[in-house]
């Protein structure tokens, strides 16, 4: 049995370069680092982006005018393309891993959502690390998520984990430009501390994905409030999960209701 359940959400910048390509060593940098703590009896949920840019790789420039179609098409073709990366990494760990793609309609009270749960406690009962994402092929106006930040969140609160990390590309909430000089890391906010001051608006957005900094935090103290520890840090460095779980002064943490550190 496992001591910790965690979910980590990995969004399109890490695991992409200028190019807007899908970096290999990144994914693999992080699977090792969830096989690491499966060691320690941690086991993890990953919520991955990457499934459109993955099926823009594999097409090419669509002729579709339509963006929502065009994003239905990437995210078809991307999809499988993503799991076998996973597929492939995780197997050279020796671990096993399975994909769950979820509209926001599974999360409504009722049968649905209690079919997501038991499917989330089959998986992690075996040792497998479910990996989930947006079912962009299918999800379109009411049934879509935000981004798969407001994802992470939904799933973190529906298995009650232990921790939610928001890995990003840069190393947390800054208190200026990322880029300025001056400007450095928030390392803990409050859940019902007003962040607008915080916000960069020509701060980057994820390439092809639809969660800037302003999502991760609002769904970030949203968890929090429900007293699942959460933690916003920079996905490309090379153990910043672990470096989390082991209590290390890492990205920008939220702090619980009435726990300011």
């Amino acid at each position: 049995m496992y001591k910790q359940k965690i979910v980590i959400k990995v969004g399109t910048n890490v695991m992409t370069n200028r190019d807007n390509r899908i970096v290999r060593p990144v994914l693999k940098k992080l699977v090792k680092q969830i096989a690491e703590l499966y060691e320690r009896d941690i086991i993890t949920i990953l919520v991955s982006s990457g499934s459109v840019i993955a099926g823009m790789e594999v097409l090419g420039e669509s002729a579709i005018k339509d963006k929502t179609q065009k994003r239905q098409v990437y995210s078809a073709i991307g999809q499988p393309r993503m799991m076998r990366l996973y597929y492939n990494i995780f197997r050279d760990y020796g671990m096993k891993c399975a994909q769950v793609l979820p509209t926001k309609r599974d999360f409504t009270p009722g049968v649905h959502r209690q079919n997501m749960i038991n499917c989330y406690e089959g998986l992690l009962s075996e040792g497998v690390i479910p990996i989930a994402n947006e079912d962009d092929a299918v999800s379109v106006t009411m049934s879509m998520f935000s981004d798969n930040d407001e994802l992470a969140s939904l799933i973190a609160e529906l298995i009650n984990a232990d921790k939610l990390i928001i890995l990003t590309d840069i190393d947390g909430l800054y208190n200026g430009h990322p880029d300025a000089e001056n400007s450095n890391v928030v390392s803990h906010v409050d859940p019902d501390e007003n962040l607008n001051k915080y916000i960069q608006k020509n701060t980057k957005g994820e390439a092809e994905g639809r969660g800037g900094m302003g999502s991760k935090l609002e769904y970030a103290q949203r968890v929090a409030a429900k007293n699942i520890p959460t933690f916003i840090a920079n996905g490309k460095k090379e153990r910043t999960i672990i470096d989390i779980i082991d209590g290390k002064n890492v990205g920008t943490r939220v702090a619980l209701k009435g726990n300011p550190q």
